[in-house]
């Protein structure tokens, strides 16, 4: 299985171009150049694979259980026996290292397909005796066709995150990657079509936000929207969806805090640290963009930090030896660039990085940036306020328990947030009052996905993840049975 010039949509079984036979450009971020092209999709094309979803529903709603199991697995399986290519399509498309997207990105997507297949097997619903009166149960059924929009940080990964769910469940899916890292959501295509997936099962149409994607959350058969991308894109679409009375599962924006108490294990929160700053360059809406570190050891860990960021490896996506590749585009590059710029101007020290990196060959064009360290800013700026998903990490101390949690709860977001502390009972503390859908302790991205997964304010809507996601492309309908 292998990428190719000219991407398609997949749509009723088939690949097609866009009905307008228009294409955009695919820009590989390591060189600045295009490589391949993705169709320019528009309402046609939406329309054509929300009537595909339609007449599929009724067979694959009712197929059984074991079907959908088997089919699902088969995808899974063929994804991971094509795991290199599709992880080097992955590290082309978005400029990450191919060790991650060998070691991350499409192992997890097969997952995403086998954890679903199976919690299908064991999703149960209630029964509410009424004593010598009545039974009720509640069935737990499909919603029809359901729209799945995901972003291009972890393209496959995320996009297998909605779409095994909602099939698993009995739904049918018209689904839209991210313009930006379409290649491995083509792939995906192919590998429904060898496994043997019913045509319009999953529709897959390519194309931007605001033209393919609109068509998506408006039609008026799409029963629910799961999304994830940027907050100011969820509220247009909150905005749209919610009139129609869809449901809706947005995950958001994040500017999350890391605590590091004086007791951590040092050694340890310093490995996992430089991980949750700067792993995919930042672009994990996870990552620990704001780090406080309690005054006794903040000098130590200033150090260490900036020791450790300056020898991380930035270079070519495919080289081993890669910590960082590219950011994504060119217009993210230039993002992070105004937010250093910024960063300067509200009163920050840049510590280390934070310029663009002048590759040779044929990377010259690439977007490569060093990673970088700022200390001195105030809670209130605009750099520790606003999501910039790159590469920098803003560092402060602070002295109290109490201290580290108002400014841990400080911002509008409420995603993600670590603590590093050896002290359980203040752990436990601060975890039950941290603002925040998803908390780790003494850990970060340890994920068991049977966990629910989501973030509080404006970083989202509802939760992704086992029975949560089954649930949410689900419809309870509560059944009484009188006796007689």
């Amino acid at each position: 299985m292998t990428p190719e010039k000219y991407i398609k949509n997949y749509i009723d079984g088939v690949l097609v171009p866009a009905t307008s036979g228009e294409y955009l450009d695919n820009i590989n971020p390591a060189t600045g150049k295009v490589y391949s092209y993705l169709p320019d999709s528009d309402v046609e094309d939406v329309e054509k694979a929300v009537a595909a979803a339609k007449r599929a529903f009724p067979d694959w709603s009712t197929c059984g259980l074991r079907k959908r199991f088997g089919l699902l697995m088969r995808i899974a399986d063929i994804i991971e026996q094509n795991t290199e290519a599709f992880a080097k399509a992955e590290s082309t498309d978005s400029g990450k290292p191919l060790t991650m997207s060998m070691g991350v990105d499409i192992p997890r997507a097969q997952s995403n397909f086998r954890h679903f297949a199976t919690a299908i097997l064991h999703f149960s619903s209630e029964s509410h005796h009424v004593e010598r009166e009545a039974i009720n149960y509640t069935l737990r059924q499909p919603l029809g066709v359901v729209g799945c929009i995901s972003p291009w940080n972890l393209p496959l990964y995320l996009f297998t995150w909605k779409i095994a769910p909602a099939l698993a469940a009995g739904n049918c899916v018209v689904a839209k990657p991210s313009e930006l890292t379409p290649m491995t959501a083509f792939m995906l295509s192919k590998a429904c079509m060898e496994a043997g997936l019913p045509p319009g099962v999953l529709n897959v149409v390519h194309g931007l936000g605001n033209k393919a994607g609109h068509a998506i959350v408006e039609h008026d058969d799409i029963k629910a929207i799961s999304f994830t991308g940027g907050t100011s894109t969820g509220k247009l679409i909150a905005q749209t969806a919610a009139p129609a009375f869809k449901k809706l599962s947005l995950e958001l924006g994040g500017k999350n805090p890391v605590l590091v108490f004086a007791d951590c294990n040092f050694d340890d929160m310093m490995v996992n640290t430089l991980c949750s700053s700067f792993s995919n360059n930042g672009q994990i809406c996870l990552c620990g963009s704001r780090i406080y570190v309690q005054r006794p050891i903040y000098d130590q860990f200033k150090e260490e930090l900036v020791k450790r960021t300056q020898f991380l490896k930035v270079g070519a996506p495919m080289a081993t030896v890669t910590d960082l590749g590219a950011v994504v585009s060119s217009q993210h590059l230039e993002k992070i660039q105004h937010y250093l710029s910024l960063a300067e101007l509200e009163g920050g020290k840049i510590l280390c990085g934070g310029t663009r990196l002048e590759m040779q060959g044929e990377l010259e064009g690439g977007y490569f940036i060093r990673p970088a360290v700022i200390e001195g800013l105030p809670l209130e700026c605009r750099t520790n306020q606003e999501e910039i998903f790159g590469p920098v990490v803003t560092i402060a101390p602070f002295d109290t328990e109490e201290e580290a949690l108002q400014l841990a709860n400080g911002t509008v977001y409420g995603l993600a947030a670590t603590i590093w502390t050896q002290d359980i009972g203040k752990a436990h503390r601060i975890a039950e009052q941290i603002q925040a859908g998803i908390v780790w302790i003494n850990c970060w991205m340890l994920r068991d996905l049977r966990t629910p997964f989501g973030g509080v304010k404006h970083s989202g809507v509802g939760r992704e993840g086992g029975l949560e996601a089954l649930r949410f492309f689900t419809e309870a309908k509560n059944v009484c049975v009188k006796y007689f």
